[in-house]
């Protein structure tokens, strides 16, 4: 592994207190490397970053049209989302569709990334289910598929399942990665979860914003994957959220996905372009700021876009009774 001199600053005062290092890898959609730093070749999981390539088996497959999800709803398919009532409400939409309840979801049950929401059920007494786990989007979308194969939604989350089997395809062909070369582990949610270089990670999201060069089917399906995204970004991520933001501040201009353990993947169709960035040591503290300064430092954000995305390029850092104590800042010149 190539160390990376590309790094984010956690000040105290006016002290280092902690670095970060960064590993990125930019290309086109016929897989040419244009932008690195520190390692390309990079080894990692791609954790929740691929649910937008996961979700492709549901729409070219066909399900999707078959159970009548609209665009809100396959936005959701690619989510991690907040847990906030319209997105647990569309998730419970998506279920009802297919004839199928919360309890069919094996996401598990956590309480929602939306700090007021999970408050106000706190207040309430009201217990989180599956639904409000940030991926019960995408699980309700393996069921869709899982539905339409008229396969078992009792294992639907093992790796020998046609869902499963069918999505580790997309990965792979997305990504050019062999089936035998793909590393394969177990995600937060249960499902396959798929280990390569952030190299391969960013040729997928490249084609899925140009699949000109796809076939038809997938073209079609990378298509409207993007442009859901593009219409309902809150549903992506949902209040408060960089993914969300990011969509929402560039009109759509680039689609950014992230992912637990300091991954961010994105891909911007207008550029044919795909760009995966990975902090080494898997803080998502500073996976935003060092996205905001990448993206900025390749003129791929205006200046007023990175004045709209401060609060994420360079947060402070607060103690307990809120005063303010540091700050985190990129420290790189790509």
């Amino acid at each position: 592994m190539k160390p990376s001199n590309t790094i984010i600053r956690v000040y105290r005062g006016s002290i280092t207190e902690s670095i970060h290092r960064v590993h990125l890898a930019v290309v086109n959609a016929q897989g040419t490397l244009l932008h690195e730093a520190g390692d390309p070749q990079f080894l990692t999981f791609a954790r929740s970053t691929a649910k937008l390539i996961q979700a492709l088996p549901v729409i070219e497959s066909g399900a999707a049209d078959h159970f009548g999800l609209d665009e809100a709803e396959i936005a959701l398919c690619c989510a991690s989302h907040n847990g906030e009532a319209e997105h647990v409400s569309t998730a419970q939409g998506i279920l009802g569709k297919l004839g199928f309840l919360h309890t069919h979801l094996q996401c598990g049950a956590h309480e929602p990334f939306h700090a007021p929401t999970a408050q106000a059920m706190r207040e309430r007494g009201e217990a989180p289910t599956t639904l409000h786990n940030n991926c019960s989007g995408k699980h309700s979308g393996m069921l869709t598929l899982c539905a339409h194969l008229e396969a078992s939604p009792d294992t639907y989350m093992s790796l020998e399942h046609p869902v499963q089997q069918l999505m580790l395809e997309a990965v792979c062909a997305m990504s050019e990665m062999p089936k035998a070369q793909m590393q394969l582990g177990v995600d937060g949610c249960g499902v396959p979860v798929f280990g390569m270089p952030i190299q391969h990670l960013a040729l997928a999201f490249a084609r899925l914003g140009s699949p000109d060069a796809l076939a038809e089917a997938r073209a079609n399906a990378c298509q409207r994957i993007v442009a859901a995204v593009r219409k309902y970004p809150q549903f992506l991520a949902g209040s408060d959220r960089f993914d969300t933001r990011l969509i929402e501040v560039t009109k759509g201009r680039i689609i950014g996905k992230m992912g637990a353990e300091g991954i961010f993947a994105l891909t911007i169709p207008e550029k044919g372009l795909g760009f995966v960035l990975k902090i080494e040591d898997g803080n998502q503290r500073a996976l935003y700021p060092a996205v905001v300064e990448a993206l900025k430092q390749l003129s791929l954000l205006s200046e007023s876009e990175v004045s709209e995305l401060r609060s994420f390029h360079t947060p402070t850092v607060h103690n307990w009774q809120g005063t303010e104590v540091g700050i985190i800042r990129p420290d790189f010149q790509l």
